[in-house]
């Protein structure tokens, strides 16, 4: 007398499944990013500071757009002039699209990265893109989360940084995706990119 019912739970579940296979399926391929694939990797998902005029800035206020996030200063004299210039080269790769992608670059130097010379300095690769800094102990606290290594290196007089040069992703949803890594060609970051968008 119970056949019935085990039966009807039988039909219940099975149905379920098919339904969450069907959901699955139509989701499509996972996407072939270039780059190295930082979901769920344990990143930093968002920061707080401070853009070229003072405004507090989360990655929320981004949202809709694929973040390329940078880290660097402006005295950096090879990795980070290469990794702007390339972020505006991949701008205009993605033609119509471009305005879709948010380009930020955050100063691991807040000592001598003063807005006014940190406006000038991204606004030289892309007037589009947006500078971010905080005092010390805040770029620390972003740097860390986003597990960028820097350390000040003693040259005569000043100093220069040592630091990582991983990029970082994060699609309109502003969920981090994809790392940029320094030596990947435009054309690579220009397809991640536009993975994100798809």
């Amino acid at each position: 007398m119970n056949t019935p019912i085990l039966d009807r739970r039988a039909l219940l579940l099975g149905t379920l499944g098919l339904l969450a296979g069907c959901g699955r399926s139509q989701a499509g391929p996972a996407p072939d990013f270039k780059g190295a694939n930082l979901a769920d990797k344990g990143y930093g998902n968002d920061f707080r500071l401070k853009d070229t005029q003072g405004k507090e800035r989360t990655l929320a206020d981004w949202h809709g757009k694929v973040v390329l996030l940078h880290f660097g200063f402006t005295q950096c004299p090879d990795a980070c002039p290469t990794m702007l210039a390339r972020a505006a080269e991949v701008r205009k790769m993605l033609g119509a699209q471009k305005d879709k992608l948010q380009v930020l670059f955050v100063t691991l130097d807040p000592e001598r990265d003063t807005p006014q010379l940190l406006q000038a300095y991204t606004a030289a690769f892309d007037p589009s893109f947006v500078a971010l800094s905080g005092d010390m102990a805040r770029t620390k606290e972003v740097a860390s989360r986003f597990k960028v290594f820097f350390q000040k290196v003693q040259t005569g007089s000043t100093y220069t940084l040592d630091h990582s040069t991983l990029g970082f992703a994060f699609d309109p949803a502003g969920h981090l995706r994809v790392g940029v890594r320094h030596i990947e060609s435009a054309e690579d970051c220009a397809h991640d990119m536009r993975q994100l968008l798809a």
